[in-house]
């Protein structure tokens, strides 16, 4: 086992990023679909410039951790990172979930973090919870049908993909007067052609089809709940909104204008939201 990793119980080598002094309070962060650890660049240096430790790592399938076949689901998800946290015995930490890691975070922190004693807060961000699939119980959701083509538009051509997603609806890009990164972009574009395509095909399930609403019932610390009003990718209205409501104890901040990726593209306000939270 190298430094940067820690082998799960069923054999997954997880690729973690653990900086700045051992003794700080640990901000530990969670990426989206089909990101690595990478996403959050923005985020880990400036909560590193702030004297945090600051600790990410790359979801099993994805990024630098195994290309397993198996396990891309949100149990797994949550016991992979539960196997980090614990490799690194942290303690009093805060946990950052944006999309499906904010999924993960919240399976993290109930099922785990909480029980252990290993949590002092947590965020989601942009977050998939409660259950982002149109269901009966679940009217304001997203119809199954959308996610069957993600699913056809990855397994036809999942590069091109990988450039569409980013270049329109995850930044916002697709708006009228939207400010183009092109380096976002293929930022995006690369940390997802870095992971397997058996990872992000079974990924899209996971974070769309499981039900977290117990999830968000056991939560009891503390914890911030933010999300753009035009985020195309999880509609707020079915995700912020409702975490809000089922959390015991939180903060809810909405954003007018902001889409899915607020974390890159307004990185600045969103950390310096970050802080406050955390210091509060």
């Amino acid at each position: 086992m190298s430094i940067s990793t820690v082998t799960t119980k069923d054999g997954v080598e997880i690729f973690f990023k653990d900086w700045g002094p051992k003794n700080a309070q640990p901000v530990v962060f969670h990426h989206g679909w089909p990101l690595s650890s990478d996403d959050w660049d923005a985020q880990m240096l400036f909560f590193l410039a702030q004297g945090f430790r600051v600790i990410a790592h790359d979801r099993r399938g994805h990024g630098r951790s195994t290309q397993v076949s198996e396990g891309h689901d949100m149990d797994h998800y949550a016991s992979d990172a539960s196997a980090v946290a614990a490799h690194l015995n942290l303690k009093n930490a805060i946990h950052i979930g944006h999309s499906t890691g904010g999924g993960e975070v919240a399976r993290y922190v109930a099922k785990y973090g909480q029980p252990h004693g290993r949590v002092a807060k947590a965020v989601l961000v942009s977050s998939v919870p409660p259950l982002m699939v149109k269901t009966a119980s679940n009217p304001g959701g997203t119809p199954i049908e959308v996610f069957d083509g993600w699913r056809k538009a990855l397994a036809a051509n999942r590069s091109q993909f990988f450039l569409d997603v980013p270049s329109g609806p995850f930044y916002g890009f697709n708006r009228p007067g939207a400010k183009v990164s092109q380096g976002i972009i293929e930022n995006w574009w690369r940390q997802g052609m870095m992971g397997s395509a058996k990872a992000h095909y079974e990924g899209i399930k996971a974070f769309s089809e499981t039900d977290q609403t117990e999830d968000l019932k056991a939560i009891k610390v503390p914890t911030l709940v933010m999300q753009g009003d035009d985020d195309q990718v999880v509609p707020y209205k079915d995700a912020s909104l409702l975490q809000a409501k089922l959390l015991k104890n939180s903060t809810l901040k909405v954003y007018p204008g902001y889409p899915h990726g607020m974390c890159t593209t307004n990185a600045d306000v969103i950390n310096q939201d970050l802080l406050n939270f955390i210091r509060s």
